[in-house]
């Protein structure tokens, strides 16, 4: 019989585990971005001009409108600059308004033009209609083991996030 089955794990063989999944996740994460959503958008944005980075500031701004620079900044993790350099490039296609911050002069809120919403949608449903088609390929079980997986792994990192 193979004791590391039975016997209670270490910190440092748990965390080796956690470590060699954590890789494989990270790996099947970002695959499923390259693969599944960019490539539904891909023609779509190109035609556009739109970077991936571009239609993820354009979804979060339509998600929160009235929304500031700095939080944008905060929910991708990214610098002032480069959020700014972002806008910049939606506001000139037209897609985004940057309005004075009524409660503070040196901030801007963020909104979605009409253009900018109507692409938002356009390409929400080009990602529904691509997912459901990944979807369709796979077993009822799979899918429903997917979605509680992908629930579960949410729930944690927002706890994590939390601490």
């Amino acid at each position: 019989m193979h004791h590391c089955a039975v016997a209670p794990r270490r910190n440092g063989a748990r965390r080796g585990q956690w470590t060699a999944q954590a890789e494989q996740l990270l790996d099947l994460l970002n695959a499923l971005g390259n693969t599944i959503f960019r490539q539904f958008l891909w023609q779509r944005s190109a035609e556009l001009d739109l970077t991936y980075a571009q239609g993820q500031v354009l979804f979060h701004v339509a998600a929160h409108p009235g929304c500031r620079m700095g939080d944008v900044g905060k929910a991708f993790g990214v610098t002032l600059p480069a959020v700014t350099h972002l806008v910049d490039r939606l506001e000139q296609k037209d897609f985004i308004t940057r309005a004075g911050d009524p409660a503070d002069r040196r901030a801007y809120v963020l909104e979605v033009t009409r253009a900018g919403g109507a692409l938002v949608d356009e390409l929400h449903a080009m990602r529904l209609r691509g997912l459901e088609s990944v979807l369709a390929r796979m077993a009822p079980d799979d899918r429903t083991r997917v979605v509680r997986g992908l629930e579960a792994l949410v729930e944690a990192s927002m706890e994590a996030a939390e601490r």
